[in-house]
């Protein structure tokens, strides 16, 4: 018996709501946010598990405000947005 396992499928990321709310810090590096695209940086954090990073965006987390600026934001918007700048790719 074999078994697969599949990881879900996330939308393309709201872009416009990366460029006013997660760029200002994960471009640059601002206040110690893991880069866009660092993988590597990214991977710490992804280990503690999406609900604790949607949950750290919420609240949030050393310099990063509540919301991460993004107030408007949908707990499936911040997955994408948290996953897009994970994912290595920017």
């Amino acid at each position: 018996m074999v078994i697969v396992t599949v990881a879900p499928v996330l939308a393309e990321p709201d872009m416009g709501k990366y460029g006013r709310s997660c760029a200002m810090c994960h471009v640059s590096g601002a206040a110690g946010a893991p880069k866009t695209g660092d993988a590597r940086a990214w991977e710490p954090r992804l280990a503690k598990g999406m609900d604790a990073l949607l949950e750290s965006v919420k609240k949030g987390l050393n310099a990063m405000p509540p919301t991460g600026l993004c107030s408007d934001c949908s707990d499936e918007e911040y997955r994408e947005l948290i996953s897009y700048m994970a994912s290595g790719e920017s």
